[in-house]
């Protein structure tokens, strides 16, 4: 399926035009808005089926299948006789993991209409979720033939880079980013690129034999210095050994240290190594290259909200946590971790500052064009 973003949202056709509100508010993020906008639209206009395919998405997207699959179901009333409801509603049982039927409805959807390219995605995408790579790599090339679209690239690039095949997954998200017609579809698909990118610095592997830490540094670009499980949880102290000697190594240099939330032993420690004491958000200077601390992220903490995101915003300085959760690589704010979390719990393993250091040269890094060393 498409999202908004697929779309004009001002274009000149008269249909087009209609539907424009519900995009709108659907990419501000209004989604109950959205919601009422896409009804509305609907009950003035049952024959557009752009519209209900965009009010499908957006509930199968906010993960509500058996209210998405309602829809489709109300638009076979409307097409009675055509193969677009029925992928919708193939689209909905694949969400529903109702497989057997969801791959029925889709193959009567192909008999209807051989040449509609949204069958043939979705058809990709319940092969894709039944593990049958092969199968949704040939249904996806045959949407892609029908109706070129940049989110069956995406979904093609997905596949391929789960498989290990990174130079392949590498084109098919290249060939997203220069077929997006938004800026939204084009900067998603600059980041499977990037991600694709750090996934072949272990290239002898594919992504589910690679520890969780190094799936972390291949998702988000962020090094985490403890890989994975072993036999004792490294303590603070010793993971700001770690991150000195990786400081070391890379020749940085912090003039500042910026501690969110507690004070805890360690930062001491760490400020003696680089040089510079530990100070509050009231000193922050980015001209400095400051080294903004914490011990996890801490979203409700004036330090961090002030400082941590400007780090990036400005390239000068680097962002350091002890730990994080394991569950939550979405919107990470930190450029090298500790260890990750289960639980609350340390992933038992001490640091492998080797590997780190080698994580750290790859140009895929969150800091790789961070100005890291004072003038």
């Amino acid at each position: 399926m498409r999202t908004t973003a697929s779309f004009n949202l001002f274009p000149d056709a008269p249909s087009e035009r209609a539907m424009a509100r519900a995009r709108w508010l659907a990419r501000e993020g209004r989604l109950k808005d959205a919601e009422a906008a896409y009804r509305e639209l609907l009950e003035q206009h049952a024959d557009l089926k752009a519209g209900w395919a965009e009010y499908f998405e957006l509930l199968r997207g906010q993960g509500r299948a058996a209210e998405a699959l309602q829809v489709a179901q109300a638009a076979q009333v409307t097409f009675p006789d055509s193969a677009f409801p029925l992928a919708l509603v193939g689209a909905a049982l694949v969400e529903l993991e109702q497989f057997p039927e969801a791959l029925a409805t889709l193959e009567r959807a192909v008999e209807r209409d051989p040449d509609l390219g949204l069958v043939w995605h979705e058809l990709g995408v319940a092969a894709y979720r039944l593990n049958d790579k092969s199968r949704a790599l040939l249904a996806l090339d045959r949407a892609f033939a029908l109706e070129p679209h940049t989110d069956t690239l995406k979904l093609r690039g997905r596949i391929l880079r789960e498989a290990g095949r990174y130079a392949a997954a590498e084109v098919a998200f290249e060939g997203a980013a220069q077929a997006a017609a938004h800026r939204e579809q084009r900067e998603e698909a600059e980041r499977e690129v990037a991600a694709t990118r750090r996934y072949a610095f272990y290239a002898h592997r594919r992504p589910d034999e690679l520890t969780p830490a190094e799936r972390w540094f291949a998702d988000t670009g962020t090094v985490v210095l403890s890989p994975g499980p072993g036999p004792l949880p490294p303590s603070d102290e010793v993971l700001v050994t770690a991150l000195l000697e990786l400081v070391q190594d890379r020749g940085w240099e912090f003039g500042q240290l910026i501690v969110a939330g507690p004070t805890l032993p360690c930062w001491a420690a760490l400020g003696e190594g680089i040089g510079a004491a530990p100070v509050g958000r009231a000193a922050f200077d980015l001209a400095a290259v400051p080294l903004v601390v914490a011990p996890r992220p801490l979203p409700a903490d004036a330090t961090w909200a002030a400082c941590a995101p400007q780090v990036m915003l400005h390239d000068a300085g680097l962002v350091f946590v002890l730990e994080h959760p394991s569950d939550s690589s979405d919107g990470v704010a930190a450029d090298v971790i500790g260890v990750l979390t289960d639980g609350g719990a340390r992933r038992a393993r001490i640091p492998d500052v080797a590997h780190a250091m080698s994580e750290a040269q790859h140009p895929g890094t969150r800091f790789a064009s961070r100005r890291l060393a004072r003038r």
